[in-house]
């Protein structure tokens, strides 16, 4: 195994926090700015006899490899290259191996999840595509078992054991299955695309998993190693596994935990009703009386319905990982969720108080963008009104304040007002860059640099991701040294962060904007407008601009929009600056302490700037604003 790196073999030495394995890989191996295509590097070994020798070593080398840290994507990557090189195989057969190994690494963290606490989750492409009399429903496949595929024998098999047994694509679903606190581990069947696109989430999030990849992605009569399959749904405690079980840090338990705060039961004893009489639910598409009998209790009940309706509560979590990381880290460990059982409710309360000011943020952007969905649902304004809207977003306001500033006594009248002080310093900053946004779409000229993009998306967006990784470290404590740099880190991870969102809304979006385009139909600044304005022509300038106060068919200003991008090479120079930004994310990263920090922000980098598909263009080298 001497091609294997050193640094992520335990073999009787210690990795120190000066030499982590995320810090040290991440020196070592930049993230590569280029979207490379990685579909030569998807081949499945053809015969059985080498699936297995590579299994096999993989298996002998998971047994050396340091359990504690994260195994994220890049240093999986690293470590399966080495295995490559000492097996004398082809790079070709690198994301098959990656996944074999990954599963090896996670087999004795499987085990010790009971069979009930465990997801199956299964392709439904291994069913034949002629004659299955299988439906589908809004879980996927609703299998009958009928012998002409093996998918049934699996589910049958899975679920006399206790699983949860899913047929559907591994996608995001299964994080909210997870989240939700119903299954601890996921076993799955998938072909190598489908394990590509959910192995970063489940790697870094440090979830344990397996999984045995299809021998061929023609998602069509697709065929498996049924063994494997076998063994891996019977897999146990005993024996080998018994080596790091349940060692790798987790942030399984604070997903759940932030996702809990808005659950009725702990919302309420955190930030009980002011009155109790009102009824209501946010539903429906056209605008309606607000259906109260109290209409005093209106604004409140449509507040803190909107407050748990949707999202994926990313801020509140990084509020309790920052104080977890500086208090211990103690909820990243197996037992996280009985250590998370003692945050204090002061600390609670203020990650609730970051979700609520995000909220309003959104029930307020939504009306100055005349936005139709949120979380799949019609808006506010839209089932309610623009009055009802801006008043529930007022109160929500309100109410964030005072979730702190009740609690001063118990925080402290130092950190209280520490902590009140960055909230308004966030609420401000982003009004002034969301009344930036608002003058440049009400204005005639419609020029904008990249640099003036950026600087709106940097008091847009990064204030939120600041506010909430300083709050949460300031429950712990002062702040120190580490405030300036952290700043700067919520600063790149912002802006980059609004990039790829401009970049999504491109491509739709489920959960708010469910079609394209709908930033330029409704005039918002965005970088990639500026990009245009910078790559095109007068005459092609002009005309985008034209495009923008025409009264043409929607879908046809989009068409044409898209067509003038692609010529500018937009999204290509758009993908850089995501690079860019998050290099320097990723070096601030570098320099934090503790490791717990440390391993946030990695975690942080990755998930927030989760890459949407690439939008085919032409390759460009651009030259990038600073």
């Amino acid at each position: 195994m001497s091609s294997v790196p050193t640094d992520f073999l335990a073999n009787g030495r210690a990795v120190s926090d000066d030499t982590s394995v995320s810090t040290e890989s991440r020196k070592k191996e930049r993230r590569k700015k280029e979207r490379l295509r990685t579909g030569h590097l998807k081949e499945v070994p053809n015969s059985r006899e080498l699936r297995e020798k590579i299994r096999d070593y993989c298996r002998q080398l998971a047994s050396r490899l340091d359990h504690e840290p994260h195994f994220a994507k890049d240093d999986l990557e690293a470590v399966t290259r080495g295995v490559l090189e000492d097996l004398q195989l082809p790079e070709g057969y690198l994301g098959w191996t990656m996944v074999v190994l990954s599963s090896e690494f996670w087999r004795a963290h499987v085990a010790s999840v009971p069979f009930k606490r465990r997801l199956l989750l299964l392709p439904h492409c291994l069913k034949h595509a002629e004659g299955c009399p299988a439906d589908y429903d809004q879980f996927g496949l609703d299998c009958k078992k009928c012998g002409a595929c093996s998918i049934a024998d699996f589910r049958e098999e899975a679920e006399k054991l206790g699983y949860k047994v899913l047929v559907a694509e591994g996608s995001p679903i299964v994080l909210k299955i997870l989240i939700s606190g119903y299954v601890d581990a996921v076993v799955g069947v998938a072909c190598l695309n489908v394990l590509e696109k959910s192995i970063d989430k489940v790697l870094l999030a440090g979830i344990p998993c397996m999984a045995v990849p299809l021998l061929s992605s023609d998602c069509r009569n697709t065929s498996v190693d049924e063994d494997w399959v076998h063994e891996m749904i019977h897999v146990q405690a005993g024996g080998n596994e018994k080596l790091g079980q349940a060692r790798t840090p987790s942030y399984l338990h604070l997903l759940r935990f932030a996702r809990h705060l808005f659950e009725q039961t702990e919302l309420e004893r955190l930030a009980p009703p002011a009155r109790k009489n009102g009824t209501g639910l946010i539903s429906g598409g056209e605008i309606k009386p607000v259906p109260f009998l109290d209409p005093i209790a209106a604004t409140e009940t449509l507040a803190r319905e909107f407050l748990a309706q949707g999202g994926k509560y990313a801020r509140p979590f990084i509020t309790l990982a920052a104080y977890d990381a500086m208090t211990g880290a103690r909820g990243v460990t197996a037992t996280g969720k009985q250590h998370l059982a003692e945050v204090p409710d002061t600390v609670r309360r203020v990650a609730l108080s970051i979700e609520t000011f995000h909220k309003a943020s959104l029930v307020h952007d939504d009306i100055e963008d005349d936005d139709d969905f949120r979380y799949g649902e019609p808006t506010l304004h839209r089932t309610y009104g623009v009055p009802a809207a801006v008043n529930v977003g007022d109160y929500m306001i309100g109410l964030g304040y005072r979730l702190v500033s009740r609690d001063a006594a118990a925080l402290g009248a130092e950190t209280a007002n520490d902590i009140l002080d960055r909230l308004a310093d966030a609420h401000l900053r982003l009004s002034e860059g969301q009344g930036a946004e608002l003058m440049w779409r009400d204005a005639s000229n419609k020029q904008i640099t990249p640099l003036d993009a950026l600087k709106i998306y940097a008091l847009k967006t990064a204030p939120a991701f600041e506010a909430a990784l300083l709050c949460g470290m300031r429950c712990a404590g002062p702040l120190g040294e580490r405030e300036l740099p952290l700043k700067q880190f919520a600063k790149h991870l912002g802006i980059a962060f609004q990039i790829l969102n401009d970049l999504k809304d491109w491509q739709g979006d489920q959960d708010n904007k469910l079609s394209v385009g709908l930033d330029t139909l409704g005039g918002r600044p965005t970088i990639l407008w500026a990009l245009a304005l910078e790559g095109l022509g007068d005459s092609a300038c002009q005309e985008l601009c034209e495009l923008m106060e025409s009264s043409d068919d929607a879908s046809a200003k989009i068409a044409r929009t898209k067509q003038l991008y692609h010529e500018a090479g937009v999204f290509d120079k758009a993908h850089l600056l995501v690079d860019k930004y998050q290099e320097r994310a990723e070096r601030i990263a570098d320099g934090m302490d503790p490791e717990s920090l440390r391993r946030l922000l990695y975690y942080l980098v990755d998930t927030v700037l989760e890459r949407p598909a690439a939008v085919e263009s032409e390759l460009l080298t651009p030259t990038l604003p600073t």
